[in-house]
């Protein structure tokens, strides 16, 4: 396990109610997602924000982290990523958690490409389920395993843009398979004209989203 940090915009309220945690992709960084955060903290005054690095710097690309490497879509290099990364990703949580003294169901966990799957995998193995998942144009590794593993069922949002070249749109599609197959489910919405990015209409529906789930309603 590596230890990782990064950006953080405390509460405006100057007491965090909630936290979000932000993973961003492959060859980013966590100032990115950051920007994120930065862009939807207006409406949440009690909500605290972390966007860590991921744990492994990327070759080539000064700047650029990775969850784990990985050079195409494979689905069995994008499961042993996962789990590689995944106690890294846990320990972060839990430290924020402790950091903003949070209960952990009133976290949520946002990611973004490689960081969906991080957010997916970590979010789906937490001993108390998140009070909501968004993944941005990713996919959800190691679904035949998942109905064996899950341990909590969050409310979770998936948005894909239809014009992605670097994970299709159709990542998404089996994503929601996955999760129905192991007894979950999952809202998507897909971004017309939007390639590996996060659209307008993606960054209205997670702000819906976030408000809806800290307020309690998407529970069942």
């Amino acid at each position: 396990m590596i230890l990782i940090d990064g950006p953080r915009i405390a509460p405006k309220s100057g007491q965090a109610k909630h936290l979000v945690i932000l993973f961003h992709g492959y060859g980013s960084n966590g100032a990115d997602l950051a920007g994120l955060a930065q862009h939807w903290a207006p409406h949440f005054p009690d909500v605290a924000w972390a966007s860590p690095d991921a744990p492994e710097p990327v070759p080539g690309a000064p700047g650029g982290y990775q969850w784990f490497p990985i050079s195409r879509l494979d689905p069995a290099a994008m499961e042993q990523g996962v789990r590689s990364a995944h106690a890294t990703a846990e320990q972060f949580v839990s430290s924020e958690l402790k950091r903003w003294e949070v209960a952990p169901e009133n976290l949520i966990l946002i990611g973004f490409s490689q960081g969906t799957m991080m957010a997916l995998h970590t979010a789906l193995r937490r001993e108390v389920a998140p009070a909501g998942v968004i993944g941005y144009s990713g996919a959800l590794p190691g679904p035949e395993r998942l109905k064996s593993e899950i341990t909590a069922k969050p409310p979770i949002l998936l948005i894909h843009g239809d014009s992605d070249d670097v994970l299709p749109v159709g990542m998404t599609f089996m994503a929601a398979q996955g999760l129905a197959e192991a007894g979950h489910g999952a809202q998507f919405h897909i971004s017309r004209g939007i390639p590996h990015s996060i659209g307008p209409d993606g960054l209205e529906l997670g702000q819906h989203f976030i408000e809806a789930a800290l307020s309690g309603r998407l529970r069942g």
